[in-house]
């Protein structure tokens, strides 16, 4: 009878379903099927978590959990540790700009609150900026641009890592802008970089595409800037001495 169980599970798709047939204790028929839904419900939600963890091709496994909140993290005004860990800049659909010197901590609180979000339900996607411009750029000579940009239609949030470690050719510059325009108002992005706006001109070659990127990003944002040493560098100088 357990193996007509398990196939009828599998052709009405109920895999946590019957995973706990034999975990979970009968009392009575109703508390019985009622405990074995919670189960099939818990395993989907787990599942979809795994899913969105995948998806978002995060590069390590930073969490909320591990971040350091130091002294030299200023935080707007409007916005507390607490308001931005329950992430509701992304219900909002603002967006996140930390900037600072390499090695502060952009890219963990960053990929920390992607991965809180993917356990949240939220669609996540972590591009290194320069790898995003590389693969729109061969999506467009491919002639996959149209396929490319609607995979990122279902997407809650976009995080771009490293906005201003490599500069772009015309071509890339306007490719990543057309992407940021399309995110704007409709999802949240969270951004890193080392440098300030007034120094953007260094990765956008045209003035006036920089200013109106600049004007979309910063419109419904929250800046958390970041100053202070290296902790990498700090951490490599103690292992000397």
């Amino acid at each position: 009878m357990n193996e007509l169980i398990l196939q009828l599970c599998k052709q009405l798709r109920l895999p946590h379903l019957a995973e706990g047939i034999d975990d979970v204790p009968f009392t009575t028929p109703e508390e019985f099927i009622y405990q074995l839904l919670l189960k099939e419900r818990t395993g989907r939600e787990q599942a979809k978590i795994a899913r969105n963890l995948k998806q978002a091709r995060f590069i390590d496994t930073k969490t909320l959990e591990s971040y350091q909140w130091h002294k030299d993290i200023s935080l707007p005004n409007h916005l507390s540790k607490e308001e931005l860990e329950k992430l509701e800049f992304i219900r909002r659909n603002e967006n996140l700009i930390l900037v600072g010197a390499p090695g502060t901590g952009k890219t963990h609180l960053a990929s920390a609150l992607g991965r809180r979000a993917c356990e949240q339900g939220y669609e996540v996607r972590f591009y290194r900026v320069s790898h995003l411009v590389e693969e729109l750029e061969q999506a467009l000579k491919a002639g996959k641009l149209k396929q490319f940009r609607s995979k990122l239609e279902k997407v809650d949030l976009m995080i771009l890592d490293e906005m201003g470690y490599l500069p772009f050719g015309k071509e890339g510059a306007e490719l990543l802008f057309q992407i940021i325009t399309e995110c704007y108002e409709q999802k949240s992005l969270i951004i890193t970089s080392n440098l300030e706006f007034s120094q953007w001109n260094r990765i956008f070659s045209d003035s006036r595409l920089t200013a109106a990127l600049v004007d979309r990003l910063i419109h419904h944002a929250h800046i958390i800037s970041y100053t202070g040493q290296s902790f990498r560098l700090a951490n490599a100088l103690s292992r000397k001495q």
